[in-house]
């Protein structure tokens, strides 16, 4: 079990009464790449989260090499993985992607990131619940007032808060806990062992509704099971994948992950990655547009910071933009819903048909465009996030 990092004893000191020009709940993938966006500004931006930064891995590590090359990540690359091997009980397709898969390793990507966010400051505690500000009567007073955020080690504020603390959405007014929320499980094990392919199985026996992995990581193997349906359990199927793979099942790694696009907006709080919905529906895959929706966010804080905009503004150009990817998120969910209804030969025969190159470029071309490393690229003082991804 993780030991968590919160200080203890004399280090543990207050927080409460706290201010920041930036608060940033959660330092993960999304946070840290908000921060990013803030480097340089000279604005007073403050992280927090339950555990110390790179301390508790929160998904599977691999993304496009694209992506990590963008961010400049490349340090925290393992294995480069230029293909994918999908299987049924009824057979097996080997495809070479138009661009490669990187298995990375998460605390040395979250070191380089932080590396990337200038002076901003971290604490490590928990984030609790939005509460309201002292003094105030349940309303902000101006447009751009302190929003207030109760931890475990006091009150924090800021007039700028993003909430980067993954699918619970903590900082939004409903709750949100599975079964009932839109929500995919998965659980991880990542014994010794290798490989050149990142493996899927889409494969009845071990998830009714999701699919099975194994990617292999310089020397590590991590499998894997995702379910769509968030009642069906996934230790004994991680069990048995590993058992087929004849890996031990050892060094455990699980959590929930979401498969609906959510409003990126909320009460004067900015949501950013898992918080938000922005992980893809069917791929479960969340890392990347954990980036590019990070760095819409930071940019828009960025303008808000540099006195180009008002907060309003900057909450009404980047729901916006979160909410013009809806329709392929929506396709993604589309096919999250088909693809285990097909029948299993059906299925293996449509895998066969699409194994030709320029379908594979194509279509695998199609998902990377929908949140593409180009859009790193932009400067960040001159980056405006109302834009569009392809």
């Amino acid at each position: 079990m993780t030991r968590r990092a919160t200080k203890r004893g004399e280090e543990r000191t207050s927080l409460d009464g706290t201010s920041a020009d930036v608060l940033v709940c959660g330092a993960s993938f999304a946070g840290l790449t908000v921060a990013r966006e803030l480097a340089g500004t000279g604005a007073d931006v403050l992280v927090l989260d339950r555990y110390e930064i790179g301390e508790r891995q929160t998904s599977a590590c691999a993304a496009p090499t694209p992506w990590l090359e963008a961010m400049g990540l490349e340090g925290s690359i393992r294995q480069e993985i230029p293909c994918m091997g999908f299987h049924t009980p009824h057979g097996s397709v080997r495809y070479r992607l138009p661009w490669s898969w990187s298995a990375f390793d998460y605390r040395e990507l979250c070191r380089l990131l932080w590396a990337q966010c200038g002076g901003a400051r971290f604490e490590t505690a928990k984030v609790n619940a939005r509460v309201e500000a002292t003094g105030g009567d349940g309303a902000n007073e101006t447009p751009d007032a302190p929003i207030a955020v109760a931890t475990d080690r006091g009150v924090v504020s800021a007039p700028l808060v993003v909430d980067a603390l993954g699918w619970r959405r903590v900082l939004a007014a409903r709750s949100y806990q599975p079964p009932d929320a839109p929500l995919s499980r998965g659980l991880e094990v990542h014994p010794p062992g290798g490989g050149e392919d990142l493996d899927v199985w889409i494969d009845r026996s071990l998830a009714r509704r999701g699919f099975a992995w194994s990617v292999p990581a310089d020397g590590e193997q991590r499998v894997g099971v995702g379910s769509y349906e968030p009642r069906d359990h996934v230790k004994g199927p991680t069990e048995d994948l590993a058992e087929r793979l004849e890996r031990p099942a050892v060094r455990y790694q699980g959590n929930w992950f979401p498969h609906r696009l959510r409003p990126a907006t909320e009460a004067g709080v900015f949501f950013v990655g898992d918080s938000a919905g922005h992980c893809f529906a069917l791929s479960g895959e969340g890392i990347r547009t954990a980036f590019y929706f990070g760095i819409a966010c930071g940019r828009q804080l960025r303008r808000v910071v540099d006195g180009e905009m008002a907060r309003a503004e900057a909450l009404e150009r980047y729901g916006a933009f979160s909410a013009r990817h809806a329709p392929a998120f929506r396709r993604a969910l589309r096919l999250q819903r088909l693809i285990p209804a097909l029948p299993p030969r059906l299925l293996t025969r449509l895998f066969a048909l699409l194994a030709r190159q320029a379908l594979v470029d194509r279509s695998f071309g199609w998902y990377l465009d929908q949140a593409h490393p180009a859009f790193a690229a932009g400067p960040r003082q001159a980056a405006d996030a109302h834009g569009t991804a392809a």
